[in-house]
């Protein structure tokens, strides 16, 4: 099959993000709520949500120049190692509340950053201090991103022995001029190496990660990652389509030269490799999972924490700057190192800022986030939150629909290939009237 090369969009990517994630937008989230955290927390939970436990590992060999996460490469082993203290800190003072009862982790996640960066003992003794107040026996999956140049074979056990089921490896690409045009610190031999150790420990799930329009991207090169990709036959592919959020390296430079818009390839462009990769998987027997995702289904168990989350899923977001959800109210840590340490020091949860959420709101953050799948159920909505979506919506998908991205059967509402591939410039369209066009972060 020949790549679709797509000449009449010129203009390129521009500085800002287009990942939609959560909702109500992250701008709206205020200080002023952080009290409305502790008032969940200690309230009764709601019976039959689903929880889960995401620690962030801020620590990374370098940060790419397309990363917007808050990350570190200049600490050593005792700075990394205060750290591992205040996050095991975090976690304990969570435990006894009452908003927790008798609940287990359904799922936990492992990201950052570059979790893999720690070494073996660091892991250990971060797993044994958690322990003494949490465990996750009971979650169905434990997930752990990993850089390959990070891995040894050693490492990958201890990853396993922690009790991790799906391990995530941040390939991006092949090609190795991409690699260091972008900043990534590892090399193309390191990912095959680290992906056959990792089969041969036997995780029961692998993940590779590609992101289509890197910095140097062209049809050819392009190609080549798709077909690398195929060949390591991979439980379950995610490819993102490049964005440039302010505070990145890409759009910091642009920026500077007073441009708004930055050297990555167009969002046609993108959708069009994005598409490519798709269907070459689609032709070796993956189905398509998301606007990111293919799956072996004979082999994947599918994604628990993605699909706890986008169904209404209580999230506690541990770590520097790290997101949660709990009974009703979105929260984030405070987002610099100094502040997390002493907060933490003090005996304080690191709260920095929040926003309780209506019912209503609660139903469009379900909604956008599973329309990324690619198909809802109106019913699952009538069921939980006793509202007709395709009514209350009305506006917005009869847009959808007469524009060829959505097709809806009585209570089965699909989106189209072209939909799917651009599903987070659509979804602002359900946000209500105070949410739009402000910006996203």
């Amino acid at each position: 099959m020949e790549l679709q090369t797509v000449t009449a969009e010129t203009k390129k990517t521009e500085v800002g993000s287009y990942f939609v994630a959560n909702y109500p937008p992250f701008s709206a989230w205020s200080s002023q709520n952080a009290p409305r955290v502790i008032e969940a927390l200690d309230s009764p939970p709601k019976p039959d949500t689903k929880l889960g436990l995401y620690l962030h590992i801020p620590f990374c060999r370098k940060r790419c120049k397309f990363c917007y996460f808050r990350v570190y490469t200049d600490k050593n082993a005792d700075e990394v190692e205060t750290y591992l203290e205040a996050l095991s800190k975090e976690i304990h003072l969570y435990a006894g509340r009452e908003g927790f009862g008798n609940r287990q982790f359904e799922f936990v996640y492992f990201g950052g950053g570059t979790p893999s960066f720690l070494s073996n003992a660091q892991l250990l003794r971060l797993i044994d201090k958690i322990n003494e107040k949490w465990t996750w026996n009971a979650a169905k999956e434990v997930t752990f991103e990993c850089e390959p140049g990070t891995l040894k074979e050693s490492k990958l056990q201890t990853i396993k022995q922690i009790g991790v089921t799906r391990l995530s490896l941040g390939v991006e690409h092949f090609d190795d001029e991409i690699l260091t045009a972008n900043g990534r610190a590892h090399k193309s031999p390191e990912i095959v190496r680290a992906y056959n150790w990792a089969r041969e420990i036997g995780f029961k799930q692998i993940n590779i990660d590609l992101i289509a329009g890197m910095l140097g991207e062209t049809e050819d090169k392009w190609k080549y990652a798709v077909e690398k990709a195929l060949e390591l036959d991979p439980d379950s592919l995610t490819v993102y389509q490049m964005e440039v959020p302010f505070n990145s390296k890409i759009a910091k430079e642009a920026l500077s030269h007073g441009e708004h818009e930055s050297p990555i390839a167009s969002w046609s462009q993108k959708r069009a490799w994005v598409d490519y990769a798709f269907k070459q998987f689609e032709a070796a027997g993956y189905v398509v999972s998301s606007g990111y995702t293919v799956v072996k289904p004979e082999r994947h168990a599918g994604f628990v924490y993605r699909d706890s989350l986008w169904h209404g899923a209580d999230l506690v977001g541990t770590g520097v700057a790290s997101f949660g959800h709990f009974q009703g109210v979105h929260y984030q840590n405070v987002d610099t190192w100094e502040q997390y340490i002493s907060k933490l020091d003090a005996g304080e949860l690191p709260l920095n800022r929040a926003l309780p959420i209506t019912n209503h709101q609660r139903l469009i953050r379900e909604m956008i986030l599973q329309l990324k799948t690619g198909y809802i159920d109106a019913g699952y909505f009538r069921t939980k939150f006793g509202e007709e979506i395709t009514q209350a919506f009305a506006g917005a998908y009869d847009s959808l629909v007469a524009e060829g991205y959505v097709t809806i059967d009585g209570d089965n509402i699909r989106m189209s290939r072209e939909g799917l591939l651009r599903v987070d410039s659509l979804l602002p369209r359900f946000f209500e009237a105070q949410f739009q066009n402000i910006r996203y972060t």
